[in-house]
């Protein structure tokens, strides 16, 4: 069987790695490069547990153990490492009573309790990990096909492949629509739910081996009074990954239009050199903005796409996208070459639960 996968971030190298493991042929087609978007600029922040309670938690779950078979089976190139992470808080320019007590952080940091340990919580670097994925399914016999999807190509109402700009096909058997909140874009082509872009900002801190393999979700109260909420990441790399000023800006129609906001890496500079001496001293390696895919619901998108035989939809992954991408390229798989799943029920995923996003609005995008 083969499979054209549009997007190569993590959730489409993931289908591609699963599939490929089963002797499918899967194509992945990325307008930019692996990892390009959030898949590469995200935290890459894992969590065993955090998704109780929602209909997330199996695909959480599977998706976490995953994650140490991985990095175990494929060499883990991508800094996976187990994590101890807390909770805290800290006022712009005022000293906490107590001070933190981990020696990288500032007195300004109170920690109010540890809300993961190493067996709970852990970390990959999300553009390694998106591109060692595609690597191993490509060792399996997967092909990466530069290009910008555009259509389906059909003939006698079933689907053959899909259709580039520069006006070749990709022939196939199936199709997966895996591009993030560009799969909005694919509403042309097929009956699909609206799928929406929310946008972060993020630095890397080259820090070397000063900072733990600790992680910190925290409350932050600038002198103006708002409050952010900083995730603060130590990296196998010896980076540490920030980030804390969110936005609704525009989505570009194309990944490699991506900027950010003005403003936002200067606040969030001086929000992470508050927080952290080794912060204020480190030079930052990158500035980053990217936008994650969102539902009107929360939940992923994933399953066969309604009265279209051999189309189906992998993506509104939020901020667990990075934690469950193995465990959805592992049922999305099984779905498409069985038929049905045997580690993850996606019933609480399909598309058909919500609207179809009406194309129109989409404009002259």
């Amino acid at each position: 069987m083969r499979v054209v996968i549009c997007g190569g971030g993590a959730i489409g190298s993931a289908i591609a790695y699963f599939l490929s493991r089963r002797g499918a042929e899967a194509v992945v087609i990325e307008r930019n490069e692996v990892g390009g978007a959030a898949s590469g600029k995200s935290g890459g922040f894992l969590a065993l547990d955090w998704c109780r309670g929602t209909v997330v938690d199996r695909l959480a779950r599977r998706s976490f153990a995953l994650h140490a078979e991985l990095a175990d089976t494929l060499g883990n190139p991508w800094g996976y490492r187990r994590l101890t992470t807390y909770a805290g808080w800290a006022i712009e320019s005022e000293r906490a009573s107590g001070g933190s007590r981990q020696a990288w952080l500032s007195d300004s940091v109170t920690i109010t309790g540890q809300i993961g340990t190493p067996e709970t919580t852990a970390l990959v670097e999300p553009r390694a990990f998106t591109r060692g994925l595609m690597r191993a399914a490509e060792a399996h016999g997967a092909k990466l096909r530069q290009g910008e999807a555009v259509d389906l190509a059909r003939s006698s109402g079933s689907i053959d492949g899909v259709a580039l700009e520069d006006g070749a096909v990709v022939e196939g058997d199936a199709v997966v629509i895996a591009m993030g909140p560009w799969s909005i874009l694919a509403s042309r082509w097929l009956p699909l739910p609206g799928v929406y872009g929310f946008k972060g900002h993020s630095l890397v801190f080259e820090t070397g081996d000063s900072v733990p393999a600790e992680a910190l979700f925290l409350e932050y109260q600038e002198a103006s009074g708002e409050v952010l909420t900083p995730e603060v990441f130590a990296r196998a790399d010896g980076t540490v990954w920030a980030c804390a000023v969110s936005s609704t800006s525009p989505l570009p129609v194309d990944p490699a239009g991506v900027v950010a906001d003005e403003g936002a890496h200067a606040r969030l500079e001086a929000l992470c050199r508050s927080l952290s001496p080794v912060l204020a001293a480190a030079p930052i390696r990158a500035r980053q903005a990217c936008f994650r895919p969102v539902t009107e619901d929360g939940v992923p998108l994933m399953g066969r796409v309604s009265g279209v035989d051999g189309a189906y939809i992998a993506t509104g992954h939020s901020v667990w996208g990075m934690l469950n991408a193995p465990a959805s390229g592992e049922a999305m798989a099984e779905l498409i070459l069985d038929g049905v799943t045997s580690h993850v029920n996606l019933t609480p995923f399909a598309p058909e639960r919500l609207k179809v996003f009406d194309p129109a609005r989409l404009g002259g995008a």
